[in-house]
């Protein structure tokens, strides 16, 4: 990968969050077959789904890439289509229209909720459980890739490398509960029928629009105090995680293989923004005091199977801090990192 000083615009930002590693290459030759993503319109499915073309293009597989969504902005529909991804509408939730989707011999699931849990625990709970049981029974011959997250683990205390596949889950709060009960599913179903599956632990994806790096910059940029008393974290650029999801179909297994997707760098909320201030020219002041855990994983199963991240954090720092400078884009989509509390 080229790694440019500083990323020009949105369109530059997405070429590069799309762009194949040798590992994603790789596996989808290995692999070979159409590549489905359910969960497509999400934050990171647009340029995942853009890899997997770039992918199944570089390694000579004619395969197709199907993106599947409820589609609510008709204008990433387009997009997709425009860089040769087909495109489904459904609701998932919806038994009969998932029935009605084309096979695929590797699927993606990307679907879930986070934000809005708080008050409508119901909704998420649907969304991350029964939705995974539905999508196994109708991909029961599939190879699946899921996506979870670290929040599964609960906080682990600070310097220690972070938490590890073999640690038992502590989730706090229904979000995370729920997120260990969507990973329960799909290993029952891995079990129950011989599917193949890959977990994937997320802690965190960032890019310029979105992401802890992102929520930080802007609140330095905005010359407001940094609570720190969440004081640590992983961050992993989105296109490496993008890839890591890709190079993982191969070795999918039955009991699910469980990866943690993180950055190599524990991370301090404190040097990090002070960092951000001296790169954007702006006094930082803090709040608080560092609690002794945070969420933290430890992603070196993952670097060692499925590819190491080719953006380390000092890089990521530096293009955030240009990009949030220069007014870039953003989604607007707060990661409310510092939850201690679970509550999203």
């Amino acid at each position: 990968m080229n790694v440019p000083t500083s990323i020009r615009d949105v369109s530059h930002l997405e070429d590069l969050l799309s762009e194949p590693s040798a590992a994603a290459i790789d596996a989808v030759r290995r692999v070979k077959g159409d590549v489905m993503i359910l969960g497509v319109a999400g934050k990171m499915g647009p340029t995942l789904a853009r890899m997997a073309r770039r992918a199944l293009d570089a390694a000579g597989i004619s395969g197709r890439v199907i993106g599947v969504s409820r589609f609510s902005a008709p204008d990433e529909q387009r997009a997709l289509e425009r860089h040769g991804i087909e495109t489904v509408r459904c609701d998932l939730l919806d038994a009969d229209s998932l029935a009605r989707l084309p096979d695929a011999s590797n699927v993606i699931f990307m679907a879930g909720r986070k934000f809005g849990s708080t008050g409508d625990e119901s909704y998420t709970w649907a969304m991350n459980t029964y939705v995974p049981a539905l999508v196994c029974q109708r991909y029961l011959t599939s190879r699946i890739v899921a996506f979870s997250t670290g929040n599964v683990y609960g906080l682990t205390p600070a310097g220690r490398g972070g938490s590890r596949e073999e640690d038992s889950p502590s989730p706090v709060g229904e979000y995370a509960m729920s997120c260990l009960g969507r990973e329960r599913l799909f290993e029952y179903f891995s079990r129950a029928h011989g599917t193949p599956v890959t977990i994937l632990r997320l802690n965190y994806a960032t890019e310029m629009r979105y992401g802890l790096l992102t929520d930080l910059a802007g609140r330095v940029l905005r010359r407001e105090p940094i609570d720190v008393t969440m004081g640590y974290f992983n961050v992993i650029w989105q296109a490496d995680a993008n890839a890591m999801a890709l190079a993982a179909l191969p070795h999918s297994s039955s009991p699910p293989l469980v990866l943690n997707v993180a950055g190599p760098e524990e991370l301090s909320v404190r040097a990090t923004c002070s960092e951000l201030g001296r790169l954007m020219g702006v006094e930082v002041s803090f709040t608080g005091d560092e609690a002794g855990d945070a969420l933290l994983s430890n992603g070196a199963r993952a670097r060692a199977l499925v590819g190491a991240p080719r953006v380390d954090a000092a890089q990521l720092l530096t293009w955030t801090a240009d990009w949030t400078l220069r007014g870039g884009a953003s989604l607007g989509k707060p990661t409310h990192f510092e939850s201690r509390t679970g509550s999203f």
